[in-house]
């Protein structure tokens, strides 16, 4: 890493990208916990290794490969153990993490889910992204409804910030919030308390019914609703970086940290588009300082635990959903434009577009896997149909 790289607002990005991820879903990878039966001192172990682990990776990949690559937790893999682990012993629940983690690894050094990505053509891809994106986008208006001063004025911010520094728009985006925020009283200083985590060991049992009923649809899921996606926002803003070295070193990470409650770490989208964008640094070279800086900011909220959730919890909800869709702007558009640019995906590409944002869910698997699917399926019905004229 070269000090004349660092930059402002390249740390700033992610800053929020690792504000997003935790504030949106992090109660939902509580409630995975409970399902298990987990302690208050367990759940905060979770908490610190998925950030451990996605430090690492994240850090470690965005170095290597000089690239913005953003890990996450799967936030839908944590909405299928928060219904799925009801009944499982908090022990079982590690040995499905272990087992999913270990094909994970599997399937990143066999190069299968690089052969997969392959076949996807890019505005597929593009409309699959923007429709993944699409609700956030969505949520600036609706948060607008419920706290017009706050959210009005991060908006105005980000229009002026765009303006004369475009460069710090989500920076003076999050400031007004803040700002605001405290000015009104909206902020819950008593819910706050500093405090480190402490790692907490659980010994895995094997259950073959838990590994094929939750083991199996969580590696679907967590390929179909977070790596594919992923892979989409690495490739659709100009980075070649190779798929199955990212795949593996994400499965790798969540089998080490098992034990301690890394459920699954994969390639994050949504937040991963906060960092890949012009946003956080107009020179795309210079924009693996984002996400060095989110794995740093990972580390930190995973040592801090508990205080995460509470300091959360305690800005107003509308805040950060307002932050999160404004942060996505940009990025929503340049996949809009990626994905109807060429007349002959364009159908297909919309196709993929709605059937994504419309969030159906077949077989516990999530629209984004289905929408590639129709999307495909319409390419592939429209242009033989073309041809066979």
């Amino acid at each position: 890493m070269s000090i004349k790289d660092l930059s402002l607002s390249a740390i700033v990005a992610g800053f929020v990208a690792v504000l997003v991820g935790f504030a949106s879903s992090v109660a939902i990878v509580l409630q995975a916990a409970a399902a298990a039966g987990a302690t208050q001192e367990i759940m905060a172990s979770w908490l610190l290794a998925l950030g451990i682990g996605m430090a690492a990776t994240c850090i470690g990949l965005s170095w290597y490969y000089k690239a913005p690559v953003i890990t996450a937790w799967s936030t839908p893999g944590a909405a299928l153990l928060a219904t799925s682990l009801q009944g499982l012993t908090i022990n079982e629940a590690v040995g499905v993490f272990i087992f999913t983690a270990a094909l994970g690894v599997i399937i990143g050094l066999s190069g299968w889910f690089d052969k997969l990505t392959r076949l996807i053509p890019l505005p597929l891809a593009s409309a699959m992204l923007a429709g993944i994106l699409l609700q956030f986008g969505l949520s600036i208006f609706t948060s607008l409804q419920s706290q017009l001063l706050l959210v009005g004025l991060m908006c105005i911010s980000y229009l002026l910030a765009k303006r004369f520094m475009p460069r710090y728009a989500i920076l003076w985006v999050l400031l007004a919030g803040l700002l605001c925020v405290v000015v009104q009283g909206q902020f819950n200083y008593s819910a706050v308390t500093l405090s480190l985590t402490t790692p907490v060991w659980v010994t895995p049992h094997w259950s073959l019914s838990a590994l094929l009923g939750v083991g199996l649809p969580l590696l679907l899921v967590t390929m179909a609703s977070q790596n594919i996606p992923g892979v989409a926002v690495i490739r659709t803003s100009g980075y070649q970086t190779p798929v199955s070295p990212l795949i593996s070193s994400t499965a790798l990470s969540t089998l080490l940290l098992a034990p301690w409650g890394a459920f699954s770490i994969n390639l994050a989208a949504i937040t991963a588009a906060i960092c890949t964008g012009t946003e956080a640094h107009p020179d795309k070279d210079k924009r693996y300082i984002a996400g060095i800086a989110a794995g740093v900011f990972y580390l930190l909220a995973g040592l801090a635990g508990a205080t995460v959730v509470a300091l959360f919890a305690a800005f107003p909800k509308e805040m950060i959903a307002a932050l999160a869709g404004l942060a996505l702007l940009g990025t929503i558009g340049a996949n809009l434009a990626v994905a109807t640019a060429e007349g002959e995906h364009r159908e297909a590409a919309v196709v993929t577009l709605l059937v994504t944002a419309s969030g159906v869910s077949f077989f516990g698997v999530a629209a984004a896997f289905w929408g590639i699917i129709a999307g495909g399926l319409t390419l592939l019905i429209i242009n033989g149909l073309r041809r066979s004229h």
